[in-house]
């Protein structure tokens, strides 16, 4: 969940040097050596690649930046320009993802460990390629009135996503993480169209490379029916849901859960929230993991503490 970046000062370091965020996220050389920062500094178990998933926008031709302050800003939406992009085409814009994945699996702090690569879900994709900035809490109905067109983009989307998927499996990814950031916003009667059967494929698709997929449906109403459905072999969760009902409902895989705010208090208050998590899932299957990313303001110690609390539990 974030774990490289803005509260590293060895990143803060890069991106003063580089103020446009995307071209960052297309720098091999720096986007590989961001991955592996946290790794150099705790004893982490995997690593994900410094990216983003609005790269696939991009990568079909929507103009997208990031502005200080306000967060990612998409432009005007041409659907019949995107209708026609070709997969050489969408494969050589997204190349230095795919060469930062290569060189990330063969630097030594990956020396047995997995490299997540990951996408958006197609349901978050969709929205924010609609919207053309964070939804957070707006009316995005009135964005699907144009079924047509939605059905048609939601198609493009679930390829161009797959080729991603298969693109970085075959650079060294060794597991995919579709986040779903913004599944809370949609209407249950919505689900199966924009999160079941979309996200489903997906997962079917990265099984099929023998690679497993983590799903992250921030804000789903209910995890037992996403996972009977969408069928992931692990279900991150956020830190608005109860793990203990979690652990009830739940057999496969559980990651994550802790609020990234117990990071910003004392050691006491974050001990006593990880352990309560260690705890519930003391008998099951259990990946430790943040319910969000690590906040900018965190002290790297703390992060270091956590990692130590989390290995030395028993």
């Amino acid at each position: 969940m974030r774990q490289a970046g803005r509260y590293l000062p060895e990143f803060r370091k890069i991106r003063a040097e580089n103020l446009d965020f995307m071209k960052l996220c297309l720098n091999e050389n720096l986007s590989s050596e961001i991955t592996v920062q946290p790794l150099r500094r705790f004893e982490i178990d995997a690593a994900i690649i410094f990216s983003d998933i609005l790269l696939v926008p991009y990568a079909l031709g929507q103009n997208v930046k990031f502005k200080k302050d306000y967060g990612p800003m998409l432009g005007n939406l041409n659907t019949k320009q995107i209708f026609k992009t070709e997969e050489k085409e969408f494969i050589a814009k997204l190349n230095p993802v795919y060469g930062a994945i290569k060189k990330t699996k063969e630097k030594k702090e990956l020396k047995n460990k997995d490299l997540i690569g990951f996408v958006g879900a197609p349901w978050t994709i969709l929205i924010y390629m609609l919207n053309k900035k964070s939804p957070k809490n707006e009316d995005i109905n009135p964005n699907l009135k144009d079924e047509k067109i939605i059905d048609e983009l939601l198609k493009i989307i679930i390829k161009f996503l797959k080729i991603h998927i298969e693109n970085q499996i075959k650079n060294g990814a060794t597991i995919i993480q579709i986040f779903d950031s913004w599944a809370g916003l949609l209407d249950v009667k919505n689900y199966e169209k924009y999160i079941y059967e979309p996200t489903k494929e997906l997962v079917d698709f990265t099984k099929s490379k023998n690679i497993p997929a983590i799903c992250f449906p921030k804000g789903i109403n209910d995890y037992k029916k996403y996972v009977n459905i969408v069928k992931p072999d692990v279900i991150s969760i956020d830190y608005n849901v109860d793990p203990k009902k979690i652990s009830e409902d739940i057999d496969i895989v559980v990651q994550g859960g802790l609020n990234p705010n117990f990071l910003l208090g004392s050691k006491q208050e974050l001990e006593i929230n990880v352990k309560k998590y260690l705890d519930i899932f003391k008998n099951k299957h259990y990946i430790f993991n943040l319910g969000h990313g690590v906040l900018p303001n965190t002290n790297p110690n703390m992060v270091d503490y956590l990692v130590k609390l989390v290995k030395n539990y028993s």
